[in-house]
């Protein structure tokens, strides 16, 4: 048997990781990374702490998880310490044995990891600068914390059992010109992120976790609303694959008719409804994707459309999945297998097109109410050029007048059918677009007066002209649009 001949080449420690610093985290999605390590560790309570003193700014992540001794803290401060294909504990949420570090370099030039196992502390820390003025390329750990910050892993250490992430020279945030102010609102933007993908841990009276920053809890973000009246959600599905149980379950949010103006804001997500639409990828409760349709769709991919806003998918893999899902290192990118895309996708189109009819008809398609039952004062016309609009003429309210107009009829008929020309679509898709939200229309934000004026009109129509009974013509009402929105005020009349 001939044996191989080899050389050793060891890469440049500082050249690797250089290189490293650009995979592209942003800071919460680094934060996140950091938090995986302090769950699997068993914490109960993470606190993170952001320090402003300019350029000197640092953050810390403290957990009272089961701490390190000095030989599994090396083990952990090693680039790739664990093989990916390895089999794991069904609750560790990490996977390359490199999110610490790389998540760490993204964002600062010093990593510190202080721990304390059965009350004794060990300390190592990771400097950029002192491997990039090493003329060897040597990978040195260097032992203890910098003599000017060591004071923070030792006031902040939990005791007898937890860990202190430091980050220091953060250079990849606290860039020139950074001010106090943009990193008040980097915190801001930290709790958002992590606030979503960790909700499932940190809501609930008694939640699995209590996760702070600066001392403030981190607020949960349900991206389904699961709580709301208004909310549709489908039964769950789960089936298996080579590599695991996937579960399914399709969301439509309400729309924002039915929502506060503080409910709308918050319930859009930390980059708004358009871009929170879509599947949202969790491995053991902790979400890896947060929208985007995975690729799915016809010939072309699916994208983010206003009209889709309202739907959202929650899906949910184990982590013996990772491969078969191709996870990236930053847990943020997730490819479903080709032998489940057709399921995913049958789901999808139909959560979709529930979504897209909620948005039609500004959430009157809901649990209670059946679309078909409401007169639509407009109507769509799917011609060989593309898509017409129409005033619909049987509408109680427009059929009243046509009949009642007499030798003003044709007249009526002949603004109706300009109305129908002039309607100015490329304007509302435009203005819809730009706003990232749905023009405002039946009777919005205006008095009650000015509904009861229309109402009472129609209603004296469908009465005395046409002979309806108050019961039937009340009925009609409440089946016409916009109408149906205010049965209080047609019990009233």
């Amino acid at each position: 048997m001939q044996l191989n001949k080899f050389r050793s080449a060891p890469p440049n420690a500082s050249a690797m990781i250089e290189t490293l610093r650009g995979l592209g985290y942003s800071t919460g999605a680094a934060l996140a990374d950091i938090i995986d390590n302090s769950v699997s560790a068993g914490a109960k309570n993470i606190c993170l702490k952001f320090i402003w003193k300019g350029t000197e700014s640092s953050i810390l992540v403290v957990d009272d998880g089961y701490g390190m001794n000095d030989n599994e803290l090396e083990l952990a401060m090693r680039l790739g310490d664990k093989n990916p294909t390895s089999q794991r504990n069904p609750n560790d949420l990490g996977r390359f044995g490199i999110g610490l570090k790389s998540a760490s370099f993204s964002q600062c030039r010093r990593l510190t990891v202080g721990s304390m196992k059965d009350g004794v502390l060990s300390c190592l820390r990771w400097d950029l600068d002192y491997l990039a003025n090493n003329a060897y390329g040597g990978w040195h750990l260097l032992e203890g914390a910098d003599p000017n910050s060591g004071g923070l892993i030792v006031e902040n250490m939990p005791t007898p059992n937890g860990s202190v992430v430091l980050w220091e020279v953060m250079d990849r945030i606290v860039t020139p010109g950074f001010t106090e102010q943009e990193y008040l609102d980097l915190i801001e933007k930290v709790d958002q992120t992590l606030g979503m993908i960790f909700h499932r841990f940190i809501e609930g009276s008694y939640p699995r976790l209590r996760l702070t920053i600066n001392e403030v809890p981190v607020r949960p973000w349900d991206p389904f609303m699961s709580n709301n009246s208004f909310t549709m959600a489908s039964p769950e599905a789960s089936f298996r694959t080579a590599s695991g149980v996937v579960k399914i379950r399709g969301y439509v949010l309400p729309h924002n008719d039915q929502l506060t103006t503080e409910e709308y804001e918050r319930w859009g997500g930390p980059d708004g409804w358009n871009s929170q639409q879509g599947f949202y990828v969790y491995r053991n409760d902790r979400l890896l994707v947060s929208g985007g349709w995975l690729g799915l769709g016809g010939r072309r991919a699916w994208t983010k459309e206003e009209s889709h806003r309202l739907a959202r998918i929650s899906l949910d893999i184990t982590n013996t999945s990772d491969v078969d899902w191709k996870i990236d290192i930053r847990k943020s990118i997730a490819r479903p297998p080709l032998s489940i895309r057709p399921m995913l996708i049958k789901i999808a189109e139909d959560i979709r097109a529930k979504a897209r009819r909620v948005f039609a008809h500004r959430g009157l398609y809901n649990k209670s109410t059946h679309i078909e039952e409401i007169h639509n004062a407009w109507r769509s016309e799917v011609f060989k050029g593309g898509i017409r609009y129409r005033i619909d003429t049987d509408h109680p309210a427009i059929k009243s007048i046509i009949e009642s107009s007499g030798e003003l009829s044709p007249q009526i008929k002949v603004l109706l059918r300009i109305i129908e020309e002039t309607v100015p679509v490329q304007k509302i898709w435009l203005d819809t677009a730009e706003a990232k939200e749905t023009p405002r229309t039946a009777f919005a934000e205006q008095p009650s007066e000015s509904v009861v004026e229309v109402l009472t009109a129609v209603f004296e129509d469908l009465t005395l002209r046409r002979g309806m009974s108050s019961e039937l013509a009340k009925k009609t009402l409440l089946s016409s649009e916009p109408f149906n929105l205010y049965p209080n005020l047609i019990s009233n009349l």
